[in-house]
């Protein structure tokens, strides 16, 4: 038979039904969903971020509150208080101060931050994150913290929830260097107190400590939305070119079956005899 004849009494695209082509179908009708589903993903985080950023706007630009209006002894602060304007009135309970090993500073550097009971004037103590200092030469010396003022002060701060998970495995602080810690973490601190403390703890923007030491923590950013939007259109991209892109090697391969059976009928005739004179 002669090999165009043959190509299309077979059909031209038959060669999808070969176990290559079959495999590369399924392979494709496996990517389109997974693709669309990372885009959705991506976008899940897009609208997170945005929701986050809205949230923290909002939290760092509301009048400030007392903090024992927000939070008591064993509470968990809820998402929509993180980073809430309060304030605090009492007094440093610098006896009790803290630091919190391996914490980074605005320039990256590597330090601590301090952790200092406050009593406040209303009865109860809360927890305030001084900001951060470098560490001292020896990781098992306390290092050197300016002091708190003396008497009766107001500090205002962000609120924050209890740290569960640090940069470190180590969470006894049985295994640390007295008055170390690696975690901020309001039930641990009421444990070593033995009194109660506030839920949560603040994170002091004021009033601003002398030779600006400790380093006041900087506000999270609430501008910055990531580039989650764009991954999830590129991997819907992605997800709409897995069939054009097999529609084209599809092609692809129909257009060189036909080129090789046009060159096989070309050589068939070519090898046919001439017929004879009469």
């Amino acid at each position: 038979m002669h090999p165009m004849t043959q190509l299309y009494r077979h059909g031209v695209y038959r060669f999808l039904l070969t176990r290559q082509w079959l495999i590369l179908a399924l392979i494709a009708l496996v990517l389109i969903p997974t693709m669309v589903e990372l885009g959705f993903w991506q976008l899940h985080r897009h609208e997170h971020k945005v929701a986050q950023n809205a949230l923290i706007t909002r939290n760092l630009k509301a009048k400030p509150v007392p903090v024992a209006g927000l939070t008591s002894p064993g509470h968990v602060v809820p998402r929509a208080d993180y980073w809430r304007a309060v304030t605090a009135t009492g007094t440093y309970d610098e006896k009790h101060e803290v630091v919190v090993r391996r914490r980074t500073a605005i320039d990256g550097s590597i330090g601590v931050h301090v952790l200092i009971p406050f009593d406040l004037k209303g009865g109860g103590t809360v927890m305030i994150n001084r900001g951060w200092v470098p560490s001292a030469a020896d990781q098992h010396a306390f290092p050197d913290v300016p002091a708190v003022p003396k008497g009766e002060v107001t500090v205002t701060g962000r609120l924050k929830a209890d740290e569960t998970t640090g940069a470190s495995g180590i969470k006894d602080i049985s295994d640390l260097p007295d008055r170390q810690v690696m975690l901020i973490n309001s039930a641990q601190q009421a444990k070593l107190l033995s009194r109660p403390v506030l839920g949560g703890y603040i994170e002091q923007t004021g009033p601003e400590p002398k030779g600006d030491s400790p380093e006041l923590i900087e506000a999270p950013d609430d501008s910055s939305i990531g580039p989650h939007m764009a991954y999830a259109v590129q991997w819907w991209l992605f997800a709409a070119g897995v069939p054009v892109g097999y529609v084209v090697l599809a092609r692809r391969e129909k257009r060189d079956r036909l080129a090789a059976a046009a060159e096989a009928a070309e050589q068939a005739d070519a090898a046919e005899p001439e017929p004879a004179k009469a």
